[in-house]
């Protein structure tokens, strides 16, 4: 197998241990930089040149994209998607990832721990947003930070109100966030890979700096996750759709809270605070997604086929709570329950016998027309226009 690893970065400590896990399984593994790429889009034949040379063939892809090159590298790692390779994490959800504040508000949607956070655009807006969040202290992130760089902890409202405008002049974007005093200067970075914690490791700052990552000395520890946090961490990637992350959580009273997610998580931190093998693991990853590569069903249906994927929550409206799928007459009606979502776990493939609780969410295949049926209607409130009369 033949892996190209997309890098700016050839002799850096994850690139040089993919190349040794791929070679100890037999395989080679080349580093490119993104952008020597050259694009060729044309009708039916999506096409690459590297340094002016037509691209060989290869049968996976390691994307090591950072923020610096971010539109061109995802651009590059969608063009290899549309040549049929397989890409370690897809270019949509690595776009997605680098988003801080995009990730935030898809968790939203969900049930899954993280601080309050606020975005704000108007000079008017910034106390408000500070006290939404819980008031100061305060954590203030670029959107565009990595490594702890751009993350300013303020003390006060009105010297973190000073620091956002000022951020906002320059044309920063700025977020805002509550500061998890009982988290002070630690976290756990936890590695998934294909759906599973594989390590996991606690960083702690040093002296009275609050920020914990290894690139700022901070330092590192082995720990064991409990369920908890373990399911959140798969869960944080799930919903992003990364394959492999590294996804940074703070331990507050109420359980984990998720700050970021990583596409492109560094391994020597971690590796050698744990002794595990994730350039392996990853390897290995790519080895079995190669030869059994996932199939994305939306891109498999079309519109004319009058068929496609919906998810649907189990309500008393839906008239599904508490009966069995071979009770309900989905299957009758020629809807196959994909898997159903239960507070933060997930059943794939139900069997028959499976029964749906009230607040189940069902991911469902079937006719569109079907699946509009059972889909809760949405009641369209208009305002009544005022009829002002007129004396003559």
């Amino acid at each position: 197998m033949k892996i190209a690893i997309l890098t700016r970065n050839p002799r850096g400590y994850s690139v040089r241990r993919f190349k040794q896990a791929a070679k100890e399984r037999g395989h080679t593994a080349q580093s490119l930089d993104p952008l020597k790429f050259a694009l060729h889009v044309e009708s039916d034949h999506p096409a690459m040149s590297y340094k002016g040379k037509a691209v060989g063939t290869y049968h996976a892809v390691i994307p090591r994209v950072g923020a610096s090159i971010g539109l061109y590298g995802t651009a590059v790692v969608r063009q290899f998607e549309q040549m049929g390779v397989y890409t370690l994490n897809p270019s949509h959800a690595i776009s997605t990832a680098r988003d801080k504040l995009r990730s935030l508000q898809i968790f939203s949607r969900h049930t899954i721990g993280m601080p309050p956070s606020a975005f704000v655009h108007e000079k008017a807006d910034v106390l408000p947003a500070i006290k939404k969040v819980g008031g100061a202290p305060v954590i203030i992130k670029l959107l565009e930070g990595s490594q702890g760089i751009g993350v300013i902890l303020a003390d006060q409202e009105r010297t973190a109100a000073a620091i956002i405008e000022t951020l906002q002049s320059t044309k920063q974007h700025v977020l805002v966030q509550k500061f998890v005093s009982e988290s002070k200067g630690k976290d756990i970075r936890a590695f998934v890979v294909g759906g599973k914690v594989v390590a996991a490791m606690r960083r702690r700052a040093e002296g009275q700096e609050f920020r914990s990552n290894v690139h700022r000395g901070g330092s590192t520890e082995a720990v064991e996750l409990d369920d908890t946090y373990a399911a959140t961490a798969v869960r944080a990637a799930h919903i992003l759709g990364l394959r492999v992350a590294g996804v940074d959580m703070l331990e507050g009273e109420d359980g984990p809270q998720v700050m970021e997610v990583n596409a492109s998580p560094g391994l020597e931190g971690i590796e050698k605070a744990t002794g595990v093998d994730i350039a392996g693991k990853i390897i290995d990853l790519i080895e079995e997604r190669v030869q059994y590569p996932p199939v994305d069903i939306e891109q498999r249906l079309t519109i004319k086929a009058g068929y496609g994927v919906v998810e649907l929550r189990v309500s008393q409206k839906s008239k599904l709570a508490n009966k069995t799928i071979e009770t309900s007459g989905l299957r009758e009606r020629g809807v196959l329950v994909l898997d159903v979502e239960r507070g933060g776990n997930l059943h794939p493939a139900p069997d028959a016998a499976f029964k749906m609780l009230l607040g189940d969410k069902l991911l469902c295949f079937g006719k569109l027309i079907t699946l509009k049926e059972l889909m809760p209607s949405r009641k369209v409130t208009r305002k009544k226009k005022k009829v002002q009369s007129s004396a003559r």
